[in-house]
């Protein structure tokens, strides 16, 4: 089970909340969540030869990326609900499975269209690891020890994406657009043995029956509730503004402020960086201080940092000087999008993985939509910070209705944070 227990039985989740998480396991779970959001973007650089060898247009393999999202943002809502019907371990192994088989098939793929069918596949099912890591946490743990195990996850979710374009140009030159999408094989697969080695049932059979029993909309009640709605939509928020700067950051970085690509690389692994090392120092924050708290001082940070940025844009200082507010615009969501995360889930009710489901679904459905939107506004750095000011704001909104839920005295689960 997920606890340092050595029994393989099914452990019920009301004796194993607040038994903690054994160092393997949270490590375990981490890898299993970042495996898709990791094979979302590595081969991004080697998009140009994909599009040659393929006989494709760029639009081409660029819909090998929009089918990929589309199907992990899918995913999510068939594998949360599904492991709460028939348990966490058996559709988490099942997905990873065929996830490996899938991006065996996009490594080899003959042609754009099957890699772009293998693609979608292959988001579908790495979505599995996403939305049931979250849930077997919830299981295992509640309060500030899901919070803390739920930043530590999430740094390594919000990292991957960040970070696999950068793995991807070091490689792309010795291992090729192939070599790339086997790396992904290959993690998939060490995931997936990982997983069936260190993890276990977290989810009683005695809950599996119940969640079986429930109608649709029984099963719907507790992500309907006020609370969860709330830290959920801000959740989605606090990571639209992270890719609106992602989506945003080449343009901003090399052809308004002059860098190259080798500086370009560092500035983004720099901001990456950030955001991991406080996203590691909230898990640890959180054994002293409430989450609420900690999730306030992120918001804060992040809007002064973004309303700072945009007062820069608009007085037209030299755009190097954005480095800086850029840098506090990107690391406070550290203290945000893991708290947030487990705030949300801790308000789910009993079905942990429709709750799940759903965060994931609206996360990457957010995600997926703000880069047009920082598009269609424009192309310089006050198109970003004025879409970063506006998703920073209504990020601040939502969580503030969700607390104020809370505070009036609302029925339901409540988190001690």
């Amino acid at each position: 089970m997920v606890s340092q227990s050595r029994t393989r039985e099914p452990v019920q989740v009301g004796t194993a909340r607040g038994a903690g998480l054994s160092t393997a396991v949270l490590i375990t779970l981490g890898a299993v969540s970042a495996v898709a959001p990791f094979a979302t973007d590595l081969y991004l650089p080697a998009f140009p030869n994909m599009a040659s060898d393929l006989s494709t247009s760029a639009a081409g393999v660029q819909l090998s990326l929009t089918t990929f999202l589309i199907g992990a943002g899918v995913g999510q809502l068939v594998f949360g609900p599904l492991s709460d019907r028939l348990g966490r371990r058996g559709p988490l192994l099942v997905g990873l499975a065929i996830f490996v088989a899938a991006s065996l098939v996009v490594t080899f793929a003959p042609t754009i269209e099957v890699l772009v069918a293998a693609r979608l596949v292959q988001g579908l099912t790495g979505s599995a690891g996403m939305v049931i890591s979250r849930a077997m946490i919830s299981d295992a743990s509640s309060g500030r020890q899901a919070a803390q195990a739920m930043t530590y996850m999430m740094a390594v979710v919000s990292v991957a994406p960040i970070l696999a374009p950068i793995a991807g140009s070091v490689l792309v030159g010795a291992v090729g657009w192939r070599g790339l999408l086997g790396v992904v094989t290959v993690l998939g697969v060490l995931v997936l043995v990982a997983a069936a080695f260190v993890l276990q049932e977290t989810r009683g059979a005695d809950e599996r029956a119940d969640g079986r029993g429930r109608s649709g909309r029984n099963a719907l009640e507790g992500v309907l509730r006020r609370e969860y709605l709330g830290y959920t939509v801000a959740n989605a928020l606090a990571f639209a503004s992270m890719m609106a700067y992602v989506s945003a950051s080449p343009f901003i970085y090399q052809e308004l402020m002059g860098m190259s690509g080798g500086a370009y690389a560092v500035a983004f692994a720099l901001n990456a960086l950030g955001l991991s090392i406080v996203s590691l120092i909230s898990s640890r924050l959180t054994r002293r201080f409430s989450t609420t708290g900690l999730v306030g001082l992120g918001m804060t940070i992040q809007l002064v940092a973004v309303v700072i940025m945009l007062g820069m844009s608009l007085a037209g200082t030299p755009p190097i000087s954005l480095v800086v507010p850029l840098f506090f615009a990107v690391a406070p969501l550290g203290l945000v999008l893991g708290n947030v995360s487990a705030m949300a889930m801790e308000q789910g009710g009993s079905n942990m993985g429709s709750a799940s489901a759903f965060l994931g679904f609206l996360q990457f459905g957010a995600g997926g939509l703000i880069a047009p939107v920082v598009g269609m506004t424009g192309s310089g750095s006050t198109a970003l910070a004025g879409t970063m000011l506006a998703t920073s704001a209504l990020t601040v909104v939502a969580f503030l209705v969700a607390k104020s839920s809370r505070n009036s005295g609302s029925t339901g689960p409540r988190n001690p944070g």
